[in-house]
């Protein structure tokens, strides 16, 4: 299921990226995140009802619950940018997400979470790019083309490849 998930998250990150830096039209790149975050939403509710009909452990539920921070990462900016919704709650809802990942990647580099510690400096990139959107979207600072130039790298180096990798049984 990861490896799927993530090879849609690699393409969304370097689609907004390469919207952005390109100058196309915001109602574009909604697309690409409504499929993404429908996607991720709906995998990870399945793996949520699998998990209580098959009484997993409480890890089972924290890797649903990161994946649904995704899920409503991409779903929450295609709306936003459908609607021309007001992007500030959307700032804060990544400020969240971008202090979640500081635990999440500590979980996988220090206890060994998820099998690889490569995950506690995936956890940490997204992170970075999390905050990015507070700091654009809520805080309302110009930080030029960084962000979309972080998306596209962090969608081919910690979403494209490792998902793939995933698919192809090439990665634990």
């Amino acid at each position: 299921m990861l490896g799927t998930i993530l090879l849609y998250v690699g393409i969304v990150l370097i689609s907004n990226g390469l919207a952005t830096i390109l100058e196309v039209k915001d109602k574009s790149m909604a697309v690409m995140n409504l499929f993404t975050g429908g996607l991720s939403l709906i995998l990870n509710i399945i793996a949520l009802g699998y998990g209580i009909v098959s009484g997993q452990d409480a890890l089972w539920f924290y890797g649903s619950a990161t994946g649904l921070l995704f899920a409503f990462t991409y779903l929450y900016s295609a709306i936003n940018t459908i609607f021309q919704f007001d992007q500030r709650l959307y700032g804060w809802f990544s400020l969240f997400v971008a202090i979640n990942a500081v635990p999440a990647g500590a979980l996988c580099i220090f206890s060994g979470y998820g099998g690889n510690a490569v995950y506690g400096v995936i956890w940490w990139a997204w992170g970075l790019l999390w905050l990015t959107g507070f700091l654009t979207c809520a805080l309302k600072k110009n930080l030029g083309k960084f962000p979309a130039y972080l998306s596209v790298i962090e969608g081919v180096v910690t979403a494209w490849i490792p998902g793939f990798l995933m698919l192809v049984g090439l990665w634990k």
